[in-house]
């Protein structure tokens, strides 16, 4: 993961399980697409819209909100966002995505507490796209999948990827040719024909070299292991996995339907990623306790080396193949 304006970036708004602490909020994760000016968030717990304040990000660039299950340290956060982009009066509309409940919470509050949303806010239910497997959005740049996870209540895992990019643009073979740089170069990087002044036709797949892959991310919470996520991170550049439990409680994970350190390791190795960041860790894992995040770190890196615990306001950057 390294520093790129193409690629896709990830900051964490929040990394706690169940309730915030001083150091850790509740669950939320915003992906930056640079190129675009653009933000989408995924879980938006309580205090969401206190943790954009304190970042880097500019919520007037939020597009897009995904939600991963209806329990509230992912949920809560979201009428007062809402509420703050429409009282800001530049938000140009939000798409949200979620489980089936989803849409009669929001109407429910937003009616409740008089709030008006005054922008266009579309609702998407993503079972069916998850049962189905096909692709929940397409646009001209980004694919969006979802899968069904184990849990208590109906929870969803969204994977990002980002479509290939056209190979490098080969400058000094254009200057040969004698095409003269200009907006018609961005054309070319672009892979299209041009027609030059000189009638000349100039194809810009010609002048690229091999298509470059794009970045992928995987956002997983909350899970007890499962087959799904292995599937649903399959070669992703980073998962970002629910790490609740240390590998000793492993029995209450599983009557809790969370993951342990170790069962996110294991999906990480699995399914073939390059990096693996812990979060949603549970409040009982702080520095002064008898188990950390270091310990929960350990037990992971034992099984997948390339492992890192999030911290709030941590941001990876994903760029898979220099260009």
């Amino acid at each position: 993961m390294r520093q790129s304006a193409t690629g896709l970036q990830v900051t964490f708004l929040g990394t706690s399980s169940g309730v915030p602490t001083r150091a850790r909020n509740v669950s939320a994760v915003a992906l930056r697409l640079p190129q675009r000016a653009e933000l989408w968030l995924f879980d938006c717990g309580e205090g969401t819209q206190h943790q954009f304040l304190r970042s880097d990000l500019r919520v007037s660039q939020l597009r897009r909100i995904f939600i991963t299950h209806m329990h509230g340290d992912h949920i809560f956060g979201l009428p007062g966002l809402l509420a703050s982009l429409g009282m800001a009066g530049s938000c140009q509309g939000i798409d949200l995505y979620g489980p089936d409940p989803l849409r009669d919470y929001l109407e429910g509050v937003l009616r409740t507490s008089s709030t008006r949303i005054g922008y266009p806010l579309a609702s998407h239910r993503v079972r069916e796209a998850a049962t189905a497997g096909t692709v929940l959005l397409d646009d001209d740049d980004l694919i969006v999948r979802c899968a069904p996870l184990t849990h208590r209540i109906p929870a969803y895992g969204y994977r990002v990827e980002q479509k290939p990019r056209p190979g490098r643009f080969d400058v000094h073979k254009a200057r040969e040719l004698g095409i003269p740089p200009g907006p018609v170069y961005a054309e070319l990087k672009a892979g299209r024909s041009v027609t030059l002044e000189d009638g000349r036709i100039i194809h810009g797949e010609r002048l690229c070299g091999p298509a470059r892959p794009g970045s992928t991310f995987v956002y997983c919470t909350d899970t007890v292991f499962c087959e799904a996520a292995v599937e649903l991170a399959r070669g992703a550049d980073l998962l970002v996995h629910e790490s609740t439990f240390a590998h000793a409680e492993a029995e209450m994970a599983f009557q809790r339907q969370h993951s342990t350190s170790t069962m996110a390791a294991q999906t990480a190795a699995l399914a073939g990623v390059k990096s693996l960041a812990l979060t949603h860790l549970s409040p009982r894992y702080v520095h002064g306790n008898t188990v950390t995040p270091d310990d929960l770190l350990e037990e992971a890196r034992a099984i997948f080396p390339n492992t890192l615990v999030a911290k709030d306001f941590l941001t990876l950057e994903l760029n898979p193949e220099e260009g």
